[in-house]
């Protein structure tokens, strides 16, 4: 095996796998961050920037199903059930500006992901002889 190189095969191919997890683990975040802080999406529909761990949990939330929602939401009202009663918050539709449009894509673009559970192909095959 070493002759034809197999062992040097498999840990290329397992090393691009890790870069290709990390790549994705951290892009959305990172296309996250500046959609909501960086375009400043945050102010435009009238809510606070987020720090960090506001900006991993906001990820999930728009990439996972609806049992990470629920999680998600559960963890927040475990951590800081104030954040659901306040209603500090003035949320309002954004001005049309490219700014905006850019951001809204960008969200858009997390929220889109293809769930390959749910669209999945049920195939019937019959006994036939």
């Amino acid at each position: 095996m070493r002759a034809l190189g197999i062992g040097a095969l498999v840990a290329g191919g397992l090393a691009v796998a890790v870069v290709a997890l990390a790549a994705i683990v951290l892009l959305g975040p990172l296309i996250f961050w500046v959609a909501w802080n960086v375009l400043d999406f945050a102010h435009a529909v009238g809510l606070p920037e987020l720090a960090f761990w506001g900006i991993v949990l906001a990820t999930l939330f728009l990439v996972l199903g609806w049992l990470g929602k629920v999680v998600i939401s559960g963890i927040v009202f475990l951590v800081n059930p104030d954040w659901f009663a306040n209603g500090s918050a003035r949320v309002h539709w954004p001005e049309p500006i490219f700014r905006n449009f850019v951001a809204v894509a960008l969200l858009a673009l997390l929220a889109s992901r293809p769930h390959a559970h749910a669209h999945r192909e049920t195939r019937r095959y019959s006994a036939r002889s």
